[in-house]
């Protein structure tokens, strides 16, 4: 990963504050591309899309190739899977993909204002004990808007009927222009969900081979307007993701 060009790795511990006995909040001093990308990267001024939570990257490489006059950011903390995607688009001379090997919840360290102009959101964990941590919550969307265009687009492709229930909820809880939605991405045949189905995962296969719906959905984000959590009671996916079964009761030793 280190030789690799098209990597970059900042987890948080290189990124924060160090004491003697703990790491601190990110320090002030910014990371050398925030607000440089096209000029120190990709020596263009197309748009720039992130994926986040891009695992092995088949989604941001899929996407680059589909659209070469884009530039495409996946980020992960989890640096042996994105080895994957990132050697594929060196092998094919793909310049308009890089990756950032750093932690999601400081995303906003490593782009400026207006900086992207689209967000994906693929097969994300859906959090459903921990809203906070969920990447469509209010927490992540406030951080998003510190970078995204006003207005920006945010697409969630999600097996999760939970993360996808959540996210329509905190949609029409806040008034944000939905631009998308749809439950069963494959049997819709509307050309506003042709960029959703173009690219298969691994793991979104195995889900579709179990008699998983995939789920889709586009929303703009506007900068204005305070955001807020939806408090409603959404049932709890019945599997675990991947490759794990239905969840099991918990028993009680004697």
């Amino acid at each position: 990963m280190e030789r690799f060009e098209n990597v970059f790795q900042y987890p948080y511990s290189l990124l924060a504050k160090r004491t003697k006995e703990t790491i601190t909040a990110p320090c002030d001093e910014p990371f050398p591309m925030r607000g440089r990308w096209h000029e120190q990267y990709f020596h263009n001024n197309n748009p720039i899309v992130l994926e986040l939570g891009c695992g092995k990257g088949e989604y941001t490489v899929g996407l680059a190739r589909l659209h070469p006059d884009v530039n495409f950011i996946g980020v992960d903390i989890k640096g042996a899977r994105m080895w994957s995607g990132a050697r594929e688009a060196l092998g094919e001379g793909l310049g308009n993909v890089a990756f950032l090997r750093t932690n999601i919840e400081i995303i906003d360290h490593f782009f400026s204002a207006d900086e992207v102009q689209a967000i994906w959101l693929t097969f994300s964990d859906p959090q459903m004990k921990n809203p906070r941590k969920r990447l469509t919550s209010t927490h992540f969307l406030n951080r998003y808007r510190r970078f995204l265009t006003d207005g920006g687009t945010v697409h969630l492709k999600t097996d999760s009927n939970f993360l996808f229930t959540y996210t329509t909820c905190l949609i029409h809880h806040n008034r944000l222009p939905l631009l998308f939605r749809t439950d069963n991405l494959y049997s819709n045949s509307d050309a506003d969900a042709d960029e959703a189905r173009a690219i298969q995962t691994y793991y979104e296969n195995m889900w579709i081979q179990r008699g998983i719906s995939i789920k889709y959905l586009a929303f703009s984000l506007p900068r204005h307007a305070e955001l807020q959590e939806p408090d409603v009671e959404i049932p709890l996916d019945h599997y675990r993701s991947y490759h794990r079964n239905k969840r099991t009761p918990k028993t009680t030793s004697r």
